[in-house]
């Protein structure tokens, strides 16, 4: 069985229409990520680990047994009896596009490497497969924090453990462009595949085409890249060879949010199966198709249950 940590956050959601109705849930791009792979995984083929800290609420303990319920091991999830999850509000126009509110300055996640009990997080991230991270959840951290688990997937990465990085880049989040390029340069030095969204790439780096990035991060010597376009799908590139993975065209598009975190899941789960990469991007992009047929960063467990039989 191939062991996989996701390290993150997860916040409150409340979604709605402007100063409409509101609905409250959860969501992160880390933890979103983490559901649908623990979902659409087979039992005893794929453990997903989801590493973050909570508070000690209701809300929080509620979200952990939500997790514990898609088959998510919590274990590593720490506890923090001063502080709560981070809160976030999306509201949506007429096209299923989406802006968000952040207020998360002081949750929980944000010192996830401070508390008393991460040593012993760190010491079990050395027994997993691989770990996957984000843009976000790098961002989210006090910077020397920030440098210390830098510092450690450095160590894990000479254990054999791969790095998985989505870059997922969100300028609210950074003091500015040049600290990002910084942070992420570091972090691509570590990488074993890049899941990077081309408008995020764009926006950070100012390349042109897909074209580009695959050429900067190819550069960079990370021996898998995949390149999400959303609706015109994803490039894969592995030794040398790119390949474009075309998607099937959605009827009707509600809600675009977390669309890149489930076309993670569905490639992970073939990756950690060791199918074919044109296989896995074919997975992600199946997956993200029904994620976005649907309101909200978490659909409906039974949206996405039949596909557990087919990947």
């Amino acid at each position: 069985m191939k062991k996989i940590a996701l390290i993150g956050e997860c916040m409150l959601e409340l979604s709605g229409e402007h100063f409409g109705a509101m609905q409250q849930f959860y969501g992160g791009d880390s933890l979103n990520t983490a559901t649908y792979l623990a979902r659409i995984s087979r039992p005893k083929c794929i453990e997903v680990n989801y590493i973050t800290a909570l508070g000690t609420d209701k809300l929080s303990q509620t979200m952990l047994s939500y997790w514990q319920a898609d088959g998510i091991q919590t274990t590593n999830v720490l506890c923090d009896n001063q502080r709560q999850p981070g809160l976030y509000l999306i509201s949506l126009d007429n096209q299923g596009e989406r802006s968000f509110l952040y207020w998360r300055n002081q949750s929980a996640a944000r010192y996830l490497l401070q508390h008393p009990q991460f040593n012993q997080v760190a010491q079990n991230l050395a027994k997993m497969d691989a770990i996957y991270l984000s843009g976000i959840s790098l961002a989210i951290l006090p910077k020397a924090d920030r440098q210390k688990l830098l510092d450690l997937l450095k160590t894990l990465k000479t254990q054999n453990v791969q790095i998985i990085f989505d870059s997922n880049y969100r300028p609210a989040l950074w003091e500015d462009i040049k600290e990002t390029q910084a942070i992420y340069q570091q972090i691509f030095g570590l990488v074993d595949i890049a899941l990077v969204t081309f408008d995020d790439e764009q926006m950070l780096w100012q390349d042109k085409n897909a074209e580009q990035t695959l050429l900067r991060l190819n550069q960079l010597g990370i021996h898998t890249i995949v390149i999400k376009q959303g609706a015109e799908g994803a490039i894969v590139w592995h030794v040398g060879k790119s390949t474009h993975v075309p998607t099937t065209a959605v009827a009707k598009v509600v809600d675009t949010t977390s669309a890149g975190d489930a076309f993670n899941a569905g490639f992970l789960n073939g990756y950690l199966q060791n199918k074919d990469l044109i296989t896995c991007c074919q997975q992600g992009n199946k997956i993200a198709g029904i994620v976005i047929s649907h309101k909200g960063a978490i659909i409906p467990k039974s949206a996405t249950e039949h596909l557990i039989h087919q990947f």
